[in-house]
């Protein structure tokens, strides 16, 4: 305790902030024209779109013959680029629902672009199994809705279905909540606007909020619901994608730890591409007061955790294959390790077990640099990660006779390169129409940390009564 002042937390907004100032400083990018660098990322990403929209027309035109699959391997890039995405969208609803219920502070100013993350990377999911049926314009036959076709109907069995329902719930949940926590800012912003046409379209989305405590009530309460329902879907959804493979017989697919496997994996690479979205706004949107080091340390401190048990994932599934003398299983382990695909594994290694491990280090942690470059090495080693299990798999099954190699053909290429500048394009345009910090709840976390002024010459009883009052606050949240 330095002398005149009582700190006992590291403030989670800098700045000496007042409401007035999160107000302005948030919404100023939605009120200035966008720079240069704006547009030149929003020309990228929309090329990249347009690239994919027209080799999936293509595609869809010709049949999926356009792809590099064979009768051996029958899921390889798509697939792969379903279970990627997936797993991106989970930490949005891990920032915005669990952390929420363990009163974690430090969530208010990332929980809201990670919510949106969240939804544009289950839109560029759900592309991929409708892409992968073949006939698209049938996708609605995997409802399972009232029908004239008889006792025809969806075969419940089938993995496609299970993605389906995990899919939906999925987006549905995490769109309504990203939607009520949004309801507050869409608030503020049509009370501070001069256009009318942008006064009557926030007016219509913010339901008519008027900040009462009443209202407030009521939004806590339904916050509180949602945040009680998506947290499962964290757990479940990724589980129900594990389930694709670990119900088959493939050698490197039946295994038992691919729920939580999936799952570590999945918060692990979400969070990593948070890191990446948020460094990149914090610098270009001059957010460096409100996304601190302190942030980016805690969720680096979140990635060394999952990336431990991604890491011990590995190990277990080396040490069962070979514990359990099934000599398909080892088989499939030594193929990854050592066989033509070889080097896809070791990649995959590289980046997911040895490179987060430097962050054990502080100063690599508050290294926003270094940060952001290990961010994007995980994001690669977990494309590769799903490229390893489901590829190289398939390429080496039971009967050597029906051994094939895959190579992803441009088509491919194409759609992957289409679905990141769909996910990019939307992330853009959200940092253009709506807040990318979640205003009234970083009003709630100013006073967190900030030193109280005791004079030099205070008395015990007033230093207790100091520390006493900070206590307080951190024990029932601060005050509001």
């Amino acid at each position: 305790m330095a002398d005149g002042l009582s700190v006992l937390r590291t403030p989670l907004i800098l700045g000496k902030k007042s409401y007035s100032d999160v107000t302005e400083e948030v919404a100023a990018p939605l009120d200035r024209t966008p720079g240069k660098e704006w547009w030149m990322a929003f020309a990228v990403s929309t090329s990249m779109l347009f690239l994919g929209i027209a080799a999936v027309t293509y595609q869809m035109l010709t049949g999926i013959g356009t792809w590099g699959l064979n009768n051996t391997v029958g899921w390889a890039f798509d697939i792969t680029n379903f279970v990627f995405w997936i797993g991106i969208g989970h930490a949005g609803t891990l920032i915005s629902a669990i952390l929420f219920l363990f009163r974690q502070k430090w969530r208010t100013s990332v929980n809201r672009s990670a919510e949106a993350m969240t939804i544009f990377a289950v839109i560029c999911a759900g592309m991929f199994p409708i892409i992968h049926m073949g006939r698209p314009w049938l996708a609605f036959w995997v409802i399972p809705y009232p029908n004239l076709r008889g006792p025809l109907w969806v075969n419940f069995r089938s993995p496609l279905v299970w993605d389906m329902f995990a899919i939906g719930t999925y987006f549905t949940i995490s769109l309504v909540f990203w939607y009520v926590g949004l309801i507050p800012d869409l608030a503020t912003l049509r009370d501070r606007t001069f256009s009318k046409a942008k006064k009557k379209l926030y007016g219509l989305f913010s339901l008519g909020w008027d900040g009462s405590n009443r209202t407030w009530l009521r939004y806590e309460s339904v916050y509180l619901l949602l945040a009680g329902l998506a947290t499962p879907l964290v757990v479940s959804v990724h589980t129900i994608v594990s389930w694709d493979f670990a119900t088959s017989v493939i050698p490197g697919w039946h295994t038992t730890i691919f729920p939580p496997y999936f799952v570590a994996g999945a918060v692990f690479s979400g969070f990593a591409m948070v890191l990446t979205l948020m460094i990149i706004a914090r610098k270009v949107l001059r957010f460096e007061e409100y996304i601190t080091l302190h942030h980016i340390e805690s969720m680096a401190k979140i990635i060394i955790a999952t990336g431990g048990m991604v890491g011990l994932a590995y190990l277990t599934e080396l040490f069962v294959s070979f514990y359990s003398g099934n000599e398909y299983e080892r088989f499939a382990l030594v193929n990854r390790m050592f066989g033509p695909y070889a080097w896809a594994y070791w990649i995959m290694v590289s980046c997911n077990v040895l490179s987060p491990q430097l962050l054990w280090f502080k100063k690599a942690r508050t290294n926003v640099a270094f940060v952001f470059i290990l961010s994007l090495a995980i994001n690669v080693g977990m494309w590769f990660e799903r490229f390893v299990i489901i590829t190289i798999s398939l390429t080496r099954d039971y009967l050597p006779a029906s051994w094939d190699f895959y190579a992803p053909t441009l088509v491919e290429i194409a759609t992957l390169t289409g679905s990141f500048g769909l996910f990019f394009t939307l992330f853009l345009l959200f940092s253009r129409f709506l807040p990318m910090i979640a205003i009234g709840e970083v009003k709630a976390v100013l006073s967190y940390g900030r030193a109280r002024s005791v004079g030099p010459h205070a008395s015990d009883v007033e230093r207790a009564r100091s520390i006493t009052t900070d206590v307080r606050e951190k024990v029932h949240g601060g005050a509001v």
